[in-house]
């Protein structure tokens, strides 16, 4: 395990070096000039100005230095400086990195388990009227847009029942971090998690039913039935550990999508993740920024992934991951 754990580890640090690169490249050859974005927020400047700044910034070198220079300080731990936020931007996403990976672990977490569940159950009674319901409630979930989703539920659950808020991670004010604020967090955290989850717990729930079918009509459980095991024994303990292999392989590959789908939820609630923070860093061309949110939305997936492929030994010891 120790050698697999290790020969994945270089293979994700080659794999990042790339993406740093690649990324970095297409950004710098994108249309726009962040020189221009920051002086037209600062409402003109003179050519020299101008050229000050270009060359502060490093953006009158060629792109290969640019590059080398950027790769480099990375190594080192430096991810440069905000344009606009004028802050490390280590320090920027650190601030900002807790509430994302709380919103997705939450969103994701709930959809595995509860999609998985209603599947398993959809497989039992198929053709029950409540497996039907669970059919037609999970495609119309899938089809629904995410931000047209959380604007729904705004509207029903914090507008027409004041019941959650409807932006923001906390409104405790002074606390030290107790149970007080731990409830006020989870408050907030309720509907963008819910919304981020209802997307891919329709998915799961289809997933799992469909891979708990293929298992329950296979040989080893009919003999199973066949020697006269419970139904729950033989369901939970011989059929559910070979069907969710599959959810366990797409919500390790899914990981990147959750990510994605949080920049629009935290946009549409105001959570103050890496979402708001990249789409702030769009419009105004902090570069520093938006490369330091893709390496790191790079890195969670990579390291999701990785724990995935070691995950599939513990569910079953017969899969070899080379």
């Amino acid at each position: 395990m120790l050698k697999l754990t290790l020969r994945k580890a270089a293979n994700a640090v080659a794999l990042l070096l790339a993406v740093l690169v690649l990324n970095f490249t297409m950004i710098h050859l994108a249309p726009g000039d962040p020189v221009e974005t920051l002086v037209g927020e600062m409402g003109g400047a003179t050519p020299a100005l101008i050229e000050d700044l270009r060359r502060s910034m490093g953006l009158d070198q060629p792109l290969y230095i640019q590059i080398g220079l950027y790769v480099g300080n990375v190594l080192r731990g430096d991810f440069g400086h905000s344009y606009y936020y004028d802050q490390p931007v280590l320090t920027l996403i650190g601030a900002r990195i807790g509430p994302t990976l709380l919103l997705v672990t939450t969103a994701l977490f709930a959809a595995t388990m509860i999609g998985t569940v209603l599947g398993v159950f959809s497989a039992q009674r198929r053709s029950s009227w409540l497996s039907h319901l669970v059919t037609v409630l999970s495609l119309a979930g899938f089809s629904a847009p995410v931000f047209w989703v959380g604007i729904m539920l705004i509207l029903v659950l914090s507008v027409a029942f004041p019941i959650f808020p409807i932006s923001g991670m906390s409104d405790a004010v002074g606390t030290d971090g107790g149970l007080l604020y731990a409830l006020d967090v989870a408050h907030h955290l309720a509907l963008p998690a819910l919304t981020l989850a209802l997307i891919y717990l329709a998915f799961y729930s289809r997933l799992a039913r469909a891979s708990m079918l293929e298992v329950l009509g296979s040989d080893y459980v009919r003999t199973a039935r066949a020697k006269g095991l419970p139904r729950r024994l033989v369901v939970y303990k011989h059929a559910l550990r070979n069907a969710i292999l599959p959810v366990v392989t797409f919500a390790g590959l899914q990981f990147g999508q959750v990510i994605s789908g949080a920049v629009l939820v935290e946009t549409v609630f105001a959570w103050p993740g890496l979402g708001t923070l990249a789409f702030d860093s769009i419009l105004r061309r902090d570069t520093p920024t938006l490369l330091g949110i893709l390496f790191f939305s790079a890195l969670m997936v990579v390291v999701m992934n990785v724990l995935t492929d070691l995950l599939y030994r513990r569910i079953d010891p017969r899969i070899k991951i080379r």
